[in-house]
């Protein structure tokens, strides 16, 4: 192989797509497969057998149904992570307007979330998106589950900030809960995006923090942003 095919060589995401619905489960893995930079290494019709599956195969990225027979997404998502420490990622399935476990999926590690009548090209870059180790909160869909779900725990207190946490980290987990990406919080400071990854990688070690999602989490249980991405009641 040659230098230049070195360079170009594409990392294939090895996929696994569980969903009860074999209509469903069969058209998101043929349309992956058309892909070169994508395999689909598993098929699963409920969460014992995705469970199961991703435990043979280890795959990349786990594509789950939020509701399955037997176990559902959240749980399955769950034991897949635990079990693979975080390598496979997961993108969850769901109805808009219709599940309900959107909040519990963030908490469990999902890194996002897929519509079932999703077009060709926002099935392509969810997976890929996910599959990088990224959280796929920037699409506006993402934002009104998260909105609309987290507003059913709206009667909940607030859990106050830890007390190392600086005024510009807090500003900068409020703007991520927001949807914003990297650059546009960098603008929206008037810091660098280095500025910006520094302040993220800070406070992502002393929240403990495995992703976006997961601060997207915080950020609404601390009441820096509520329901519709209004500002929360606290601040620093």
């Amino acid at each position: 192989m040659t230098p230049v095919e070195l360079e170009t060589e594409t990392h294939v995401i090895r996929a696994l797509v569980a969903d009860d619905q074999a209509v469903v489960r069969t058209g998101f893995v043929n349309l992956l497969n058309t892909q070169e930079d994508i395999d689909v290494v598993g098929e699963a019709e409920d969460g014992v057998q995705a469970v199961r599956i991703a435990a043979e195969t280890r795959p990349d990225l786990a594509l789950l149904d939020i509701r399955m027979p037997h176990k559902n997404g959240i749980d399955a998502a769950r034991e897949i992570l635990a079990a693979s420490e975080g390598a496979t990622k997961v993108l969850m399935l769901t109805t808009f307007g219709l599940d309900e476990y959107v909040y519990d999926a963030l908490a469990a590690g999902a890194g996002g979330f897929l519509l079932k009548d999703a077009t060709f090209p926002e099935l392509l870059h969810a997976v890929r998106v996910v599959a990088d180790g990224n959280a796929l909160l920037s699409p506006e869909i993402t934002k009104r589950l998260i909105a609309e779900f987290v507003h059913a725990r709206a009667s909940r207190l607030p859990v106050p900030p830890p007390a190392d946490l600086t005024a510009r980290e807090t500003q900068v987990l409020t703007l991520i809960a927001r949807g914003l990406s990297n650059a546009e919080i960098a603008d929206r400071l008037t810091i660098t995006d280095h500025t910006v990854k520094t302040h993220i990688n800070r406070l992502f070690t002393k929240l403990r923090l495995r992703d976006r999602a997961q601060a997207v989490i915080v950020a609404y249980e601390m009441g820096l942003v509520r329901a519709g991405g209004e500002p929360g009641a606290r601040r620093r």
